[in-house]
């Protein structure tokens, strides 16, 4: 499986959407080949939890658009797609196209608003091509100097990291701020965020080498690697003042950990338990729910999750916000990217694993 790894600082060219807009055009393709999901996980994905299949492309109506997939986003929100049962959002079905936000490319169009070669925003899922009215589907920002990130840091999770940190967490100059999956598409975001506005901000990372970018690239304060045994020790260390906002992503051990250091008037926006996706029961051990509501009793926290989808009429404040640091090269982005829609499943595998380094994609197309 090829990864490419790209970095975005300041200077950085707007030169990928011009050169994927002016490709020459080829001949308008007649199959499309499309990942489905064959049967649901019982706990962690597994190969045989997907299909690849090819389907014909039906011919354009009037009004209509092709569209050809050029970066597939992979996140853990998708794992929780895979189960059956009531959620914010519908559960993908069997034989149904596994879900996912996309970058794409007009290919053919019989609707006046789309021309051949726009780069489009969209949620084609995981397949190659797919027909649209043109419902939903938005031309990129041109603000946004490569496509892809319009998947990352200038779209679903840069906004869930903007909203999460300042709209949630509501931080102040001179608290702490900590957040799990410290190098991923939300998590490195947040902790730039607390930066910008004053915070100390204490990352937790899987491995000494995630760590190291945290703080060197970065410019958190601290990271904690979440694999070592001393964790929680660390991390009070790390804290000497406590947490004022915890921005959980993850769950688990690393919740354990912070829970302790949470400061009175604490703030947790809460956007993914990804270290529970894949549970088949609950975990084992008391019930401490009481204690831990009596806790955020007497210390006043305020525990809010959010869905993103609630919050996009914050999208011009946040690319407005974003696009500026990243030209002032005060957001830096890492981006993880897998070749090929037949590797889809197994890096979306890897993604419960901490295998990604950066914003996990994949480049369907050239």
């Amino acid at each position: 499986m090829q990864t490419r790894r790209d970095f975005i600082s300041a200077g950085s060219l707007a030169v990928g959407a011009a050169l994927l807009a002016t490709q020459t055009r080829a001949a308008t393709p007649k199959k499309n080949r499309r990942i489905v999901l064959a049967k649901r996980p019982q706990g962690e994905p597994t190969p045989a939890d997907f299909r690849l299949e090819e389907v014909p492309i039906p011919a354009l109506k009037d009004g209509e658009i092709l569209m050809q997939t050029v970066f597939l986003s992979l996140d853990p929100y998708m794992r929780a797609r895979m189960n059956e049962g009531p959620s914010y959002a519908a559960a993908t079905g069997i034989d149904e196209i596994m879900v996912g936000g996309t970058v794409s490319r007009v290919v053919a169009s019989r609707n006046p608003k789309f021309a051949e070669g726009d780069l489009v925003s969209s949620y084609s899922g995981w397949q190659e091509y797919q027909v649209s009215s043109g419902a939903g589907i938005t031309k990129l920002d041109p603000r946004i100097p490569r496509p892809s990130y319009a998947l990352g840091v200038l779209g679903m999770p840069g906004i869930t990291a903007y909203v999460g940190t300042l709209d949630i967490g509501e931080p102040k100059a001179g608290e702490t701020l900590v957040v799990a999956a410290a190098t991923g598409a939300v998590g490195s975001v947040v902790g730039q965020i607390a930066k910008i506005k004053g915070l100390r901000a204490v990352g937790i990372a899987g491995g000494k080498e995630k760590c190291d970018y945290a703080v060197k690239e970065l410019g958190f304060d601290a990271c904690i690697d979440h694999r070592d045994a001393n964790m929680p020790a660390l991390l009070k260390e790390a804290c000497p003042k406590g947490i004022d906002v915890y921005f959980e992503n993850v769950g688990g051990a690393v919740w354990d950990a912070v829970v302790p250091q949470l400061n009175t008037h604490a703030r947790i926006p809460l956007c993914g338990l990804i270290a529970q996706y894949n549970a088949t029961s609950l975990p084992q051990g008391p019930d401490r729910s009481s204690q831990l509501m009596g806790m955020f009793l007497v210390k006043q926290i305020k525990v809010q999750g959010f869905i993103i989808s609630n919050y996009f009429h914050r999208f011009p404040a946040f690319i407005g916000d974003m696009s500026q640091w990243m030209q002032a090269g005060r957001v830096k982005y890492r981006e993880d990217i897998t070749r090929g829609l037949e590797n889809a499943p197994q890096a979306f595998m890897g993604l419960f694993k901490g295998s990604n380094f950066g914003k996990l994609l994949v480049q369907v197309a050239d």
